[in-house]
């Protein structure tokens, strides 16, 4: 009975141990929505939370559209009250899986992947394919990203009067350090 009972405490405790999460509320998002010869329309929020299951590749993210921060403090009110509508949207979440991910294949060199998945941002959702930049530092792991949205894709109202000074395709930079999740 005490042999089952132990035997069945270690095969739990090995299932808890490898789906522990990795995680940061300090991950980066930054967003450029510039348009050449005009004033830089670019926000960056530094308290984004990623959430990493290194034992199947699956990511997830949340960021709170208010904690986008702009050069222009007249850009920032824009971009929450006209553009994202941050009261009726007040997050953007996307939850994806980094294919042939396999964490002890993992170096302090940056190997290339792709994310696949689901980004929901101003009511929409939209499939979307990232590359990414994946490396393995200490306990923590790293993981870099590059795309492009289109601001059609998510409703995005942009005024007649300035379409011409935001681009339509928005560059989006991704930073997030990762590490395990403590209880």
């Amino acid at each position: 009975m005490k042999k089952t009972i132990l035997i069945t405490m270690l095969l739990a405790s090995f299932i808890i141990f490898s789906q522990e999460k990795m995680i940061t509320k300090s991950g980066t998002i930054i967003f450029d929505a510039s348009f050449p010869s005009f004033d830089e329309v670019k926000g960056t929020n530094s308290n984004v939370t990623f959430v990493l299951n290194p034992a199947t590749g699956e990511i997830a993210s949340l960021a709170i559209m208010k904690g986008f921060e702009f050069k222009i403090a007249l850009m920032e009110e824009h971009f929450n009250e006209s553009y994202m509508e941050t009261d009726q949207y007040p997050k953007a979440i996307f939850r994806g899986q980094i294919e042939d991910f396999d964490t002890s294949r993992l170096t302090e060199d940056f190997k290339d992947y792709i994310i696949k998945g689901k980004l929901e941002l101003h009511g929409k959702t939209k499939e979307i394919n990232a590359n990414a930049k994946i490396r393995k530092f200490g306990p923590r792991i790293t993981v870099l990203s590059n795309f492009s949205v289109n601001t059609s894709d998510f409703s995005v109202p942009v005024p007649a009067l300035i379409k011409y000074k935001l681009a339509s395709e928005v560059t989006i930079k991704i930073t997030a350090v990762l590490m395990r999740e403590w209880n």
